[in-house]
């Protein structure tokens, strides 16, 4: 790839999708790496959610699109790529956000409810990165960013599918980290904290955990959701040309606490 700018942070002239861009982390990211100066396309599953936050993006004088799919259908993954590449041009930077939760204790989990879990969360990144990594490396090069979790590395209850996949996705990451190095595609991750978003809505509601988090958490307080777009614009832009198979913990310390 080559560099479109003399900032090593700014992202001019590229374009980046992100996955479950339309609300939340995702959609906190998809606006700091348009502030940088890239395009950036929306995916997700609800096309009036992704329409209201491109027109939010085209009101701040960002270039932004959406398209609406979903994910955990393995050809709509490889579509959704080629349809973005067809609409505007080459996608430089993948960002796999889109993500869900499902808490019930770990006995009683159904395996349907494990599957869709497992599957939004581990398969369908992979799928995503697999058919970016082909069209990448066919012009010299590209950034992938995947946002994995804090609870890939630390235990908590009723959520055992979910930490499974985000931990499964780490190793991912690193994974092809090493595979794709030679191909000039960095392969990176981001793991936030806690975030007052609105997969955690349930939590922030309960003042024991909410007081179990400020607690624990050596910055006292939930991440912010702009606080994890800069990371995104490091790991998409130049600046981290040779950072690879790296995870970025945006968690306010919570992962280096005891």
């Amino acid at each position: 790839m080559e560099q479109q700018s003399s900032s090593p942070f700014r992202l001019d002239g590229r374009k980046a999708l992100i996955t479950g861009g339309g609300s939340g982390l995702g959609f906190a990211m998809a606006s700091a790496l348009a502030a940088a100066g890239a395009r950036v396309v929306l995916v997700g599953r609800n096309a009036e959610k992704l329409a209201r936050a491109v027109r939010c993006l085209d009101e701040q004088g960002a270039a932004a699109e959406w398209i609406s799919a979903d994910l955990t259908d393995a050809e709509a993954c490889a579509a959704v790529i080629d349809q973005s590449e067809a609409q505007s041009g080459a996608v430089d930077i993948l960002v796999n956000n889109a993500g869900i939760q499902h808490r019930a204790p770990a006995m009683e989990f159904h395996p349907d409810d494990w599957n869709r879990v497992l599957d939004t969360n581990l398969a369908a990144p992979f799928r995503m990165m697999q058919r970016a990594a082909r069209t990448m490396s066919a012009r010299g090069g590209g950034k992938i960013i995947n946002t994995i979790s804090v609870l890939a590395d630390l235990g908590r209850p009723t959520v055992a599918p979910y930490s499974t996949a985000k931990a499964g996705l780490k190793m991912l990451t690193r994974a092809l980290a090493v595979e794709w190095g030679p191909l000039n595609i960095q392969v990176n991750g981001i793991a936030p904290g806690y975030f007052a978003t609105e997969m955690n809505t349930v939590l922030a509601e309960d003042p024991v955990f909410s007081g179990w988090l400020e607690s624990r958490t050596p910055m006292r307080r939930w991440g912010r959701p702009e606080e994890v777009g800069p990371a995104a614009v490091f790991l998409a832009a130049p600046a981290s040309d040779f950072v690879t198979g790296h995870v970025l913990f945006v968690d306010g310390g919570l992962t280096a606490a005891i």
